[in-house]
């Protein structure tokens, strides 16, 4: 799909959502603490369970690396990482990032991971509610998708309490587990700006 870097009226690239008990704050690769919990994040065995990486974080300097390149694309315009963060003691609790964003047909996708201490505390679900809000309110997107693995039934129970109903199934449209030369299918959720918004208690 066509993209382009134009931004609408009204948007706050530097605007910092919070809500929720939370802030959406922007990852710094210089910052060690920020660093460290990407690779916790992206190196736990049940975020490699529902997501296969292109480019795996081994190492801190793998994580470093790959935080700098999604910093790229977020100049650039086409995605918007943030580390989701607590309210309170500033505690890096997990990350969300609105992906693929398409200026033209004003649509993204929204991705997201808890680390494992922050789990069992809604914190998926409240991040969720919180990026979209924003996606509308600050990027004036009209459709945000949400895809996760078959079978994957956390995932689909945060999508359907922010409102994301389910969609359909996408055949063969992510990697296996460990694998780039196997596929899974997908439930594909999404939320339109004109939508109810998330369940109460999100």
């Amino acid at each position: 799909m066509a993209q382009t870097h134009e931004q609408p009226a009204g948007h706050r690239p530097d605007a910092v959502p919070h809500g929720h008990g939370l802030r959406l704050d922007r990852w710094d690769p210089d910052q060690e603490s920020h660093v460290e919990a990407w690779w916790r994040g992206r190196a736990d065995p049940d975020f490699l369970r529902w997501n296969t990486p292109l480019t795996p974080d081994i190492d801190l300097a793998g994580a470093r690396a790959a935080m700098v390149r999604q910093l790229a694309q977020a100049a650039d315009g086409t995605c918007a990482p943030f580390r989701i963060a607590d309210a309170q003691s500033g505690t890096t609790l997990g990350h969300v990032g609105i992906n693929v964003i398409d200026r033209v047909f004003r649509s993204a996708r929204v991705g997201y991971w808890v680390l494992p201490e922050a789990r069992g505390r809604r914190v998926a679900t409240r991040a969720l509610a919180l990026a979209t809000d924003w996606t509308f309110a600050e990027l004036g997107l009209y459709r945000l998708e949400l895809g996760h693995a078959l079978g994957h039934e956390v995932s689909c129970r945060v999508a359907q309490t922010c409102g994301f109903p389910y969609e359909g199934t996408l055949r063969g449209a992510m990697f296996e587990a460990g694998r780039q030369n196997a596929f899974r299918d997908v439930h594909l959720h999404a939320r339109l700006a004109t939508d109810p918004g998330a369940a109460d208690g999100a």
